[in-house]
């Protein structure tokens, strides 16, 4: 009982309360956007993913982060065989070409998504091994395979989207070991030098498709610009107040696609106003700066890179699908973070408040 006790007086709570709050808010606006769906069970599907991703918040913040030390190659494996495994038999949507799901019956499962958790832990272990020779070319080399391994199959799903958030983290935990800035400028000109390449070889129809509609939504008003303009319509009609909770008409007309989604921001636009989705940013805001804090604080650079790491995935989730909302960035079908439906994507999130927590409660020698 005395270590339970150590237990829950070592939790941090701003973490806790704050991912509790998004995922609490996320239900309450997933109810809003499937009201008018007949036979919904998005909410069911949701609330037990958020109750198993609460339970398994409270495991990895019991569990002493530097334990999967010994693990990481073992996890290492493990996602890029789960990867190999979906790149085979993964099913997805055909107007985006992903296929990066397994579904068993009426279940789905996106592993993706807990691959960021793994790919966090496992590259933080390497960068912390190496963070003193990071500058070196054979050390960058070697982390950089460690990236573009899992990144490439997530590629070879076509998700895209979730291989910009992969790239994300590892620029971000690497800027944090120390990376010297001639690598970032050399990289910077590089996916310069790259972008024709990727435009006219690499990028599939409906990619491109995505950019020039982001540049000019008008190009595809009733086909691919359709979701952004009705998200941008139903943004601004929310104005100061919003129109009220379930009184959206973009939302409870189905005008507004993917509304329970991918655009589940523009939900809160609509029916809560300036003020809801300032709230939604500040907590959002809070949870990416609590994450850096508790990094910063961390008793070792492994822990240090696990935060920063969630923070750069947090960040990129939030930035991305509220910018795409807006239309300041393409439609990558990405998830905004506690909020969007998706059970894969809310245990993860949940995952990653626990590993954070974990980083906080071991900040000192204390074992419980």
């Amino acid at each position: 009982m005395k270590n339970l006790r150590d237990y829950f007086k070592q939790l941090d709570y701003s973490l806790l309360i704050i991912s509790v709050l998004l995922g609490l808010l996320g239900l309450l606006m997933i109810a809003s956007a499937t009201n008018s769906a007949e036979g919904n069970r998005d909410i069911l599907v949701q609330t037990l993913a958020m109750s198993m991703g609460i339970v398994a918040m409270f495991v990895m913040a019991a569990i002493d982060y530097e334990d999967y030390t010994d693990l990481a190659k073992y996890i290492y494996i493990g996602s890029l065989l789960v990867l190999i495994v979906v790149l085979i038999f993964g099913t997805g949507k055909s107007e985006t070409g992903a296929n990066s799901w397994i579904r068993i019956g009426s279940i789905g499962i996106q592993p993706s998504e807990l691959v960021k958790i793994a790919f966090c832990i496992t590259f933080s272990v390497h960068l912390a091994k190496d963070r003193e020779t990071v500058n070196e070319p054979k050390t960058l080399l070697k982390l950089f395979l460690h990236f573009v391994i899992p990144t490439g199959l997530v590629v070879l799903q076509n998700d895209t989207g979730t291989a910009l958030v992969f790239v994300f983290m590892f620029f971000c935990m690497l800027f944090a070991a120390g990376l010297s800035y001639k690598y970032i400028l050399t990289a910077l000109g590089a996916f310069v030098a790259f972008l024709p390449l990727a435009w006219f070889v690499l990028m599939r129809p409906y990619q491109r498709e995505r950019i020039l509609v982001f540049l000019n939504p008008e190009r595809d008003a009733a086909g691919a610009g359709y979701q952004v303009l009705q998200s941008k319509i139903a943004i601004g009609s929310g104005e100061f107040l919003g129109r009220g909770y379930m009184k959206g008409p973009q939302n409870q007309l189905n005008m507004l696609p993917e509304n329970e989604t991918d655009f589940i921001f523009g939900v809160i636009g609509e029916e809560f106003g300036f003020i809801g989705t300032t709230l939604i940013l500040i907590l959002l805001a809070a949870l990416i700066l609590r994450c850096i804090y508790v990094g910063l604080r961390s008793k070792n650079d492994m822990g240090c890179f696990i935060c920063i790491g969630i923070a750069a995935m947090y960040a990129f989730h939030t930035f991305e699908n509220i910018f795409m909302c807006i239309g300041l960035m393409p439609v990558t079908g990405i998830p905004l973070p506690f909020l969007s439906y998706g059970g894969s994507s809310v245990l993860t999130n949940f995952i990653a408040v626990g590993l954070v927590i974990s980083v906080w409660c071991h900040r000192r020698t204390l074992r419980f």
